[in-house]
């Protein structure tokens, strides 16, 4: 028997009677879902060749399928950068692998920051959202004794939703810990208070 991710199981039976309860959707077919992951990090145009590797490695072990390397298309003299130059790595992710990648930002790697408060909860106005992580050592798979230097990361998570509403209430029935608007206003009150 094949291993279902926890994420898709419960995507199947909590989230998906959720939005048919709370949307109104008669058709399955109309819910919104998760099509793909994509992450994605920068390089250096002046990085080596064992900086490009060390990067296409970390973010592999990250994804848990194989990073691939993009490239700049043209020339450009302010950054010195030359067309075809590596200028950084990116990985689409879907179905299982989606999910078992999802589960782990959940579980594992965003409890893991410091002094975690949610993450924002800006969205592109397609349903699609996007999160940037300063320092991918959150993530379990990477050992801070074999990487010499932290990168960043981008993760976007790319829905069939079609407005950001629809997109957000999905990410958050799936567990996604999105700050809460109240909090940052009373914040900002008590701050100009002071």
């Amino acid at each position: 028997m094949k291993n279902i991710p926890q994420l898709k199981k419960h995507y199947l039976e909590v989230v998906v009677p959720a939005l048919m309860q709370s949307r109104g959707y008669t058709n399955p077919h109309q819910l919104p879902r998760i099509l793909k992951v994509v992450l994605n990090t920068g390089i250096s145009s002046g990085a080596d060749k064992t900086v490009i590797a060390e990067s296409q490695r970390d973010l592999s072990s990250i994804a848990g399928q194989k990073a691939v390397l993009t490239k700049s298309r043209k020339d450009i003299a302010n950054f010195k950068l030359r067309a075809g130059q590596t200028v950084g790595a990116t990985v689409t992710l879907r179905a299982d692998n989606m999910w078992f990648f999802l589960t782990r930002l959940l579980v594992v790697a965003l409890p893991a920051i410091r002094d975690f408060r949610g993450v924002p909860t800006k969205f592109d106005g397609n349903g699609n959202y996007n999160l940037g992580v300063t320092d991918y050592s959150i993530f379990p798979e990477i050992s801070l004794e074999t990487t010499k230097r932290t990168m960043g990361l981008d993760i976007s998570v790319v829905t069939s939703a079609g407005s950001d509403e629809e997109g957000r209430e999905l990410l958050k029935l799936l567990g996604f810990p999105f700050r809460r608007i109240e909090t940052a206003a009373t914040a900002a009150k008590t701050s100009t208070a002071a």
